[in-house]
């Protein structure tokens, strides 16, 4: 639902104006008062009552405080903990990705249903085809008993009047892990053993259900204090607060925001495709007999759990763009503090672990930044300009968007190595994903470079994004051709 301005979209982006401005203000005791001024009355504008409505925006204010959810049974302000959040520091626990339970519809699991539709034709070919006899034919009309169903989905794809339907759990669709399950009361519920945090399910729910923890609060804190902080933006920024809001007006408003500077991701981009053009040409096919992208996190972890112990080793040991720009950022100045600004909501889970979390202190995502911005009422009208010579290669940028960092890679193989060719394959969206990795771990994919992204569309169509994904590469292909530079070997020879 990117780029789609919804009531939940609303919802969220007051949660983030609102905390940013508690943040600001220092007016820390008005956390309990928040639900009132978003929702606002005595009369239900979302739900079947207006508490209900306060009690859910009050839940998803302390997951953008970073705080743990409250059980619905019992009773405590939401200010309770909230002096833990008052810091500079790291606060949030795991679980990354929380339901909020009164707030799930309890939708139905996966069935499927005759529509209206039906014109109860002489044919029936959907009680044909059925292998359990599932559907029967009442008054002329196909109906489908769900007790005998296996939700084989013949009968649908046989009718010729497309009368059957297919319904699913909007977050269940959209995890491409089978993560989500229910409780004993029919709500969704997440199973962490399975969960890869890619948000898809937070941004697929019409119910805002789905919220992840946010650490606004910690970082506005920080902006304001004597701490140096610099932030790192991922390139599937451009476009994503509107029109007015260019690459070099992105930046000034950021410095505006008090941070000390600004680097692009894909400037870690560019080193990461060396690395892993070099792992590439040293290691396949001769000690591994394919090599896995690693700069998604989500796909990464999943990579290897398909794979299996033997072959996890297939998946790149090069840093992710975050963690290498703030390496960067650090060897400059190993005080100073680095925010990863992006699209995605589990590079805070990769933030979170103890490799890296020396060098990535926050993580927000490009909403949560809107919300930041809204709450300083920064203006995107006023010039500005970037420094050439800071800019990524058109590679790095082109990250991004999926299949940017197997053509990035490749383009510095063929720097060293003219000659040489490098088969690809490459998957976006987890279910798509899980397949290509089958025929890896069958053989299929020996001497490949294989590039998995978690979302669809690559980095853009992240969970945290604001525009829809389809719009989002555009912009990023034109700012990858804007750069002066292909990869990283150009911008070293000049």
């Amino acid at each position: 639902m990117r780029g789609i301005y919804t009531p939940v979209v609303q919802i969220r982006r007051q949660i983030f104006k609102k905390v940013a401005q508690i943040a600001f203000s220092g007016e820390f005791d008005r956390v309990d008062q928040l639900p009132y001024e978003i929702i606002k009355g005595e009369v239900a504008s979302y739900r079947e009552s207006v508490f209900k409505e306060r009690a859910i925006v009050a839940e998803r204010i302390r997951l953008a405080c970073g705080l743990n959810l409250r059980s619905a049974g019992e009773h405590a302000p939401i200010s309770k903990d909230f002096g833990k959040a008052i810091t500079t520091e790291r606060v949030f626990e795991l679980p990354l990705i929380n339901v909020i339970p009164f707030a799930c519809n309890s939708c139905e699991t996966t069935c499927y249903e005759v529509s209206d539709n039906c014109q109860g034709c002489l044919a029936h070919p959907c009680s044909s085809v059925c292998p359990v006899k599932a559907v029967s034919i009442v008054n002329g009309k196909s109906v489908i008993d769900k007790e005998k169903c296996l939700k084989c989905g013949r009968c649908a794809d046989t009718c010729p009047y497309h009368a059957i339907i297919k319904r699913e759990r909007p977050c269940a669709a959209a995890c491409g892990v089978g993560a989500i399950e229910s409780d004993e009361l029919g709500r969704a519920k997440i199973n962490y053993d399975k969960c890869v945090s890619c948000g898809q399910c937070l941004v697929a729910c019409p119910f805002a259900a789905i919220a992840d923890k946010s650490q606004i609060l910690q970082l506005i804190l920080a902006l304001k204090s004597d701490k140096k902080v610099i932030a790192e933006v991922a390139p599937a920024f451009v476009g994503q607060f509107g029109p007015l809001a260019t690459p070099a007006k992105v930046k000034a408003a950021l410095l505006a925001l008090g941070f000390a500077d600004v680097r692009e991701v894909a400037v870690g981009a560019d080193d990461v495709s060396v690395s892993e053009a070099e792992e590439f040409l040293e290691r396949v096919p001769e000690e591994l007999p394919f090599l896995a992208t690693s700069c998604c996190p989500s796909w990464s972890v999943f990579a290897k759990s398909v794979l299996g112990e033997d072959l996890s080793k297939c998946v790149s040991m090069s840093l992710t763009p975050m963690v290498a720009t703030a390496r960067k950022i650090k060897e400059e100045d190993p005080n100073v503090r680095v925010c990863f600004i992006g699209p995605c909501a589990s590079k805070k889970l990769e933030a979170f672990r103890r490799t890296v979390r020396s060098d990535v202190d926050y993580v927000i995502t490009y909403e949560e930044l809107m919300g930041i911005l809204a709450a300083k009422d920064i203006d995107f009208t006023e010039e500005a300009e970037m420094n050439p010579d800071d800019a990524a290669s058109s590679t790095g940028r082109n990250y991004a968007v999926s299949g940017g960092v197997a053509a990035a890679v490749v383009s510095c193989i063929k720097r060293t190595h003219p000659d040489k060719t490098v088969l690809i394959d490459r998957a976006e969206g987890l279910a798509n994903c899980k397949k290509m990795l089958m025929l890896a771990k069958a053989g299929k994919r020996n001497g490949y470079l294989i590039e998995g992204m978690a979302c669809t569309g690559g980095c853009v169509g992240g969970a945290g994004t604001i525009q829809a994904p389809v719009k989002s590469a555009a912009l990023v292909k034109k700012f990858a051709e804007e750069s002066p530079y292909e990869n990283r070997f150009d911008k070293e020879q000049k």
